[in-house]
């Protein structure tokens, strides 16, 4: 571990629970290749130690952690060094495996922007806390690259036509949100969130459900909105194709169908198409068959010019204004 990552990932053990705290607070925690490393360092000199949990967290109250370092992986691709960024999404992509299959149980504490990578180390491990302050979101249509860390094996298997519409328009999810469709599996109050690994470290006989239940404020708010609209995402995104899926939401003729038709007339039509395959094939996947398609896709699409535009777009000059290399939906590079 190097003396950066030692910095921006603390880890103890306390009382039976291991702790991981990200902390690049100024990065919103964006995961570098050092960090995952670390990460995946840390759980594994612990499997083999009796713990009640393993809470990850941030030190920050503004995101649990914004994604990967996606700036850096377009200066590598510029730079072409191919080997650096199959370095960084391999480890990333072994990390979330091991999550999956971890020993103990894996408690997430969501509190802020939990987006692309953040999902990706909370939504494997069979907990996820999520604040009034959570925001969750795979929005990687949007800068030229499509929706990974597993995402292709976990957003397949939510309810309806849900993974579809979050993969395509990188729709952002509130708390409410997160809880309904699953992402999320229980609320804590931001303010409660120190008290957690306390509880589950007092209660180690007790099971992990039942003591964040303990911890429980009063719902985020009274009903998610995408509960309100959710026949709409399961007949506009439960087409077969994007044209389809185009088609129905004109018909709808409503204020959310213009939002979810903007979202895509504005994401890379490459990163649509590469998506819609992906996640169509994934429910038929293992996590690990899944991953191992989207390491495959990262090969290619890092150097393509809708990436190098849409992070350049987003992430360096931040104009929001990238030039896709396709003008409208058809045609295009298709996974595997």
């Amino acid at each position: 571990m190097t003396d950066t990552a030692a910095v921006e990932i603390l880890a103890d053990v306390h009382r039976g629970v291991g702790r991981i705290h990200l902390n690049r607070p100024r990065a919103l925690n964006a995961l570098t290749t050092e960090m995952v490393v670390a990460i995946d360092r840390v759980l594994a000199g612990w499997e083999h130690t009796p713990l009640s949990a393993v809470v990850l967290a941030s030190t920050s109250s503004k995101a649990f952690c914004a994604g990967g370092d996606i700036r850096t992986i377009r200066e590598q691709s510029l730079a072409g060094d191919a080997e650096a960024s199959e370095r960084f999404f391999a480890s990333e992509y072994r990390l979330n495996a091991r999550i999956a299959e971890y020993p103990w149980p894996v408690v997430s504490l969501i509190d802020g922007l939990c987006m692309g990578g953040g999902l990706g180390l909370s939504v494997h491990g069979g907990f996820r806390v999520v604040t009034e302050r959570a925001v969750l979101a795979m929005p990687e249509t949007g800068i030229g690259f499509f929706p990974d860390v597993g995402a292709s094996y976990f957003l397949p298997r939510l309810p309806g036509a849900i993974g579809m519409y979050l993969g395509l328009t990188g729709h952002r999810l509130d708390a409410a949100d997160a809880l309904y469709t699953g992402l999320a599996t229980h609320f804590v109050p931001a303010d409660g969130l120190a008290a957690v690994a306390d509880a589950l470290a007092d209660k180690p006989g007790d099971p992990v459900d039942v003591v964040l239940n303990r911890l429980a404020g009063p719902s985020p708010v009274a009903r998610s909105a995408l509960a309100e609209v959710r026949g709409h995402v399961d007949r506009a995104f439960g087409a077969p194709t994007l044209g389809e899926i185009e088609k129905r939401l004109r018909r709808l003729d409503s204020k959310w169908a213009a939002g979810a038709l903007a979202a895509l007339e504005s994401a890379s039509p490459q990163s649509l198409e590469i998506t819609h395959a992906l996640l169509a094939r994934g429910r038929q996947r293992t996590l690990r068959e899944c991953l191992g398609a989207e390491l495959a896709l990262t090969r290619t699409t890092i150097r393509t010019p809708d990436f190098l535009e849409g992070v350049r777009a987003a992430l360096v000059d931040k104009d929001r204004t990238p030039a896709w290399r396709q003008a409208s939906l058809g045609g295009g590079a298709r996974p595997a």
